[in-house]
């Protein structure tokens, strides 16, 4: 895809004025990294705060009459969006009749029976098809995808950054959702996000994101952190990737998501089932399934990628790599891959074929790194 076909989101021409390097992502013209270096971005995100453009996300507002919109998206996520509190978010997926995940999304309950909708970048076209198909009659399905853009503010220092702007964010805590005003400007703001930090995602008007932004990177705290080390610092949590991780082939249970199937929706549940796939879910969660995705560390400094193949002892292909690179807070190299099952077991011992070569792998716990979410 040329540069000219790329989209661009509202702060494209400030990511070129910081002397971002762009590449394709998602269909975006997207900053992999600035002058700072992937390294010292990750690392500065970690012990102080960093922004992320996270714009090419898929902001979609759905709303009904009583619980319609939460009743109409329950039948389409394994998850529990009735009994979601008002001003929270909750992870779910969208899944189809096998049980395979179509996409994985925030949902968060802004009262009245309105929702607010987080969807991947390449998955929002189809997932907006697919709501509109499934529950187009029970709700009103808004696409907000030109009108507002995301950033992440990510980092150890975030709360007190964000909180010179809107003081009451202090006392938000992890998954907590609120409108609130910032630089004169209706946004809306969750404690939350993909890095494994505290921080917030901050849902603003388009028109009014690139003087936002500009507002967060003067606080002395603050860089500007690209998609690199956006994947590095996601990847030392332990958390997945779509379209790498997971995809329509892979089920929540494979992809060690059960945590995400509320408990009101799983087989003994209140509401059990009522999604695409539940029984094949609930098949698997009985009984089992073959493979599954486990946390992996290379036992030499060799980072080994997506793709690569894992091996026993006898060179027999027993799964294979699904992210991987090298992790600055961990100071060493880490992947996630899908395992057959018998291999899963922490300090199992396998390997990764990297050009040829054989790269000692063991499985870990996840996250590799400690969470700091906060809970209050």
């Amino acid at each position: 895809m040329s540069t000219e076909t790329l989209l661009k989101t509202p702060l494209h021409a400030l990511h070129i004025e910081l002397g971002a390097r762009m590449v394709p992502f998602a269909g975006y013209d997207m900053p992999v990294q600035y002058p700072l270096g992937v390294m010292k971005e990750h690392l500065h995100t970690r012990e102080q705060a960093g922004l992320f453009d996270v714009s090419h996300m898929g902001q979609i507002r759905l709303t009904g009459a009583g619980a319609g919109a939460a009743k109409a998206l329950e039948t389409l996520v394994p998850v529990d969006i009735i009994d979601l509190p008002v001003g929270m978010q909750r992870y779910a997926m969208f899944t189809n009749e096998q049980g395979g995940i179509l996409d994985d999304l925030m949902v968060a309950n802004l009262g009245n029976d309105e929702l607010f909708l987080v969807v991947n970048a390449a998955c929002k076209d189809q997932d907006l098809a697919h709501l509109r198909q499934h529950i187009g009659d029970q709700c009103t399905i808004e696409p907000l995808f030109e009108e507002r853009a995301l950033l992440a503010l990510q980092g150890p220092a975030a709360v007190s950054v964000l909180a010179r702007l809107a003081p009451e964010v202090k006392h938000m805590t992890f998954m907590q959702f609120a409108p609130t005003r910032l630089l004169g400007v209706d946004c809306y703001v969750s404690r939350s996000g993909y890095t494994g930090e505290d921080g917030f995602e901050i849902s603003v008007p388009a028109a009014n994101a690139e003087a936002l932004a500009r507002s967060l990177l003067a606080e002395t705290e603050v860089q500007a952190i690209g998609l690199g080390a956006r994947d590095s610092l996601r990847l030392e949590a332990g958390l997945c990737l779509y379209g790498h991780d997971m995809n329509t082939e892979t089920t929540p249970i494979e992809a060690s998501l059960l945590w995400a199937i509320s408990k009101a929706r799983r087989a003994d549940g209140a509401r059990a089932g009522g999604f695409p796939g539940a029984d094949a879910i609930f098949t698997q969660q009985q009984t089992g399934v073959s493979r599954k995705r486990v946390g992996l560390l290379p036992q030499e400094r060799t980072p080994v990628r997506e793709g690569a193949e894992i091996v026993d002892e006898h060179g027999t292909v027993i799964g294979s790599v699904c992210s991987g690179g090298f992790g600055p807070s961990l100071g060493g190299p880490l992947a996630m891959g899908y395992l057959d099952s018998a291999f899963i077991a922490l300090d199992t011992e396998v390997s990764a074929l990297v050009r040829g070569k054989k790269v000692p792998l063991r499985v870990s716990k996840m996250p590799f790194v400690p969470q700091r979410y906060y809970r209050g």
